[in-house]
């Protein structure tokens, strides 16, 4: 099965929302950044057939655009830190244009944070740019068969050799795995016992004893695989902050862009509901139209309702990471839970509104619900989420 960009249909998503308080003109601006790049046709004339290699042109259309500048950090001294709000208008606006953007644009981000956030000045001036131009795709590699939302069985070793290190295991579910240029890897190195001997390495495709075991073909094609470390050495300048430290750093690589997660689940869930009121209002029935009953009527207040209360979530959770310089690990959780949830009933009530046509393949509100499950599960689980909050809500008592 291939994925194709949704249809074009009208400008995008609703931006009624760059009026809340939680956004300054900066905004208003790269809003009208993503809007232009998408009307000129940026996202146009990629052949999705080949999910690798659309990739790797939607990174390249995007670096070459300067939109991935908003999610890639700067080695430049003194750069300012990430806008999360500007990722999140990123993605939402993405999203509803075409999945396979939204991956493409999140993972740029998400592959490099930890660089950003705990890399050597020389480290960040070899990746960052190749990154942010499209010309590396960059990926995030944490999880392990047995070692998903349970971090601290993490089995991938880092062993201090000489005058680097040797990685030994291997790393699965791995967007961008296979494609990659460069890798963020998370490996025991054995400090201290669970997930205080951790540390984190670049690894670039290149480097000896680096493998792909097998691409991971999934619901809503996107690039996944597992990769192996047989004996890889790297040089210990590639080791991102202090030994042991890796943990931290990738919980706050997620923390950056976990609210993303819910903005790209947003763009969904809107486009979702564009498409149900379309519909709704030309499809013909009873001597009137579908939108003319009741129930139509209430499924579409309650999908308009649930994406304002997530959009409200989701605002919050950036707003206060970038203007309040707070901990966002709660209203992140909080945001993607229930942006992602949301998104999942608002996009299953459209293809009940759409009937037959909802299920056929091809059709943008069936691969919407394709695109949208995986969001529930990657980066942190719905049912992880609510124990994160409950944990901080225990911690503030």
């Amino acid at each position: 099965m291939t994925v194709q960009p949704f249809p074009d249909s009208g400008n995008g998503p609703s931006r009624d929302h760059l009026d809340w308080p939680f956004f300054d003109p900066g905004h208003r601006a790269f809003a009208e950044q993503l809007n232009g790049f998408v009307r000129s046709g940026g996202l146009a004339g990629i052949d999705h057939a080949d999910t690798d290699a659309a990739c790797a042109a939607l990174a390249r259309r995007l670096g070459e655009a300067g939109l991935l500048d908003s999610c890639v950090a700067s080695e430049a001294p003194g750069a300012p830190p990430i806008d999360s709000r500007r990722v999140c208008l990123a993605r939402e606006t993405l999203a509803w244009h075409d999945g396979l953007a939204d991956f493409a644009f999140a993972m740029q981000g998400l592959g490099t944070g930890a660089v950003g956030l705990a890399g050597s000045p020389a480290l960040k001036a070899a990746v960052l740019p190749k990154v942010r131009s499209g010309e590396w795709l960059a990926a995030f590699a944490l999880s392990e068969a047995d070692a998903g939302s349970d971090v601290a069985a993490m089995a991938c070793t880092a062993r201090a050799d000489g005058d680097g290190y040797v990685l030994d295991g291997e790393k699965t579910w791995i967007s961008n795995g296979g494609i990659a240029g460069v890798y963020t890897v998370f490996a025991r190195s054995g400090e201290a016992p669970g997930t205080r001997g951790i540390s984190a390495f670049v690894v670039l495709a290149d480097d000896p004893g680096f493998s792909v075991v097998e691409r991971i073909e999934v619901m809503a094609p996107h690039p996944l695989a597992t990769i192996r470390f047989e004996n890889c050495r790297i040089p210990a300048d590639r080791r991102l902050g202090l030994p042991g430290e890796g943990f931290k750093i990738a919980m706050r690589t997620l923390d950056v862009f976990r609210a993303s997660v819910a903005a790209a689940a947003l763009g969904f869930a809107r486009r979702a509901l564009d498409e149900a009121l379309a519909h709704a209002r030309g499809r013909r029935m009873f001597g009137g139209t579908l939108a003319d009953l009741q129930l139509t009527q209430a499924a579409l207040g309650t999908m308009a309702t649930g994406i304002d209360a997530a959009a409200l979530l989701t605002c919050r959770a950036a707003w206060r990471r970038d203007v309040q310089k707070l901990p966002t690990t709660r209203e992140a959780a909080m945001a993607k839970m229930t942006a992602t949830e949301t998104a999942q009933a608002v996009i299953d009530r459209a293809v009940q509104m759409f009937g037959g046509r909802g299920v056929r393949s091809g059709e943008t509100v069936e691969r919407l619900y394709r695109e949208i499950r995986a969001l529930r599960i990657y980066e942190g689980a719905t049912e992880v989420q609510t124990l994160i909050v409950a944990r901080e809500l225990l911690k503030e008592a």
